[in-house]
C-alpha cells in the first residue's frame, strides 16, 4: 500500500487527503483494522456502468447520504480487493472488475454513533466496472441504490464534494 499511495501522490502532489493517508499508514500500528478506534482504512468502488456514463451510488443507511459503494478493510491491506468485494456485496451485481491503481483517496470524519466513537476513514477508491448486467439488488446497508449520470454529478452542488471530485476526475480521464 505504501508504494501504491506514493505513486498516487506523485500524480496528485500536495493532495491533503493522500498526505493524511500516507501519514496514517506510517504511524498506525494496525491501520486496516476496524478496531483501531481513531481511524482505519476503507476501500471504495467508483462503480461505473458498461458505457462509462453512469456511476452506481448508495443512499447509505447509517450516514443518510448518497455515497459510492465501499466499506471496512477488516484487516485486509489489499484495498482494491476490498473495493471489489464491497461493490459486489452492496449491489448484488456479478461480473464486476476492478482496475489496477488508485482512482481517488479521501479522509473523512465518521460521527459518533451508538457505541462507536467518532473516527476517521482513510478511504482509498478504485474504479470498478459493471459487467453485462446492471440490475442491482439493494442490501441492508443501503436505503436505496441508483445509477447516476456522472456528468450531472460533476455539476451538482447538493451532494458530497468527494463525489463531485471523482466525477470530474472520471470525465477528465475519459475525455
Amino acid at each position: 500500500m505504501h508504494q501504491t499511495l506514493r505513486r498516487y501522490a506523485e500524480t496528485f502532489p500536495g493532495d491533503p487527503h493522500v498526505v493524511a493517508c500516507l501519514a496514517f499508514l506510517e504511524e498506525a500500528e494496525r491501520p486496516f483494522d476496524r478496531e483501531h478506534v481513531t481511524g482505519h482504512f476503507t476501500g471504495s468502488a467508483w462503480l461505473v456502468s458498461g458505457d462509462g456514463e453512469r456511476v452506481l451510488l448508495t443512499h447509505h443507511r447509517k450516514l443518510q447520504r448518497w455515497l459510492q459503494l465501499g466499506g471496512h478493510a477488516d484487516g485486509d491491506s489489499d484495498l482494491a480487493a476490498v473495493a471489489l468485494r464491497e461493490a459486489e456485496e452492496e449491489s448484488g451485481l456479478q461480473g464486476l472488475t476492478v482496475e489496477p491503481g488508485i482512482f481517488d483517496v479521501d479522509r473523512h470524519w465518521i460521527p459518533e454513533r451508538k457505541h462507536e466513537p467518532g473516527h476517521w476513514h482513510y478511504d482509498v477508491r478504485y474504479i470498478v466496472r459493471a459487467g453485462e448486467h446492471e440490475d442491482f439488488l439493494v442490501s441492508d446497508e443501503s436505503l436505496e441504490l441508483a445509477w447516476v449520470a456522472i456528468r450531472e454529478l460533476a455539476e451538482a452542488h447538493d451532494t458530497d464534494e468527494s463525489l463531485r471530485r471523482m466525477a470530474r476526475k472520471w470525465l477528465a480521464s475519459s475525455a
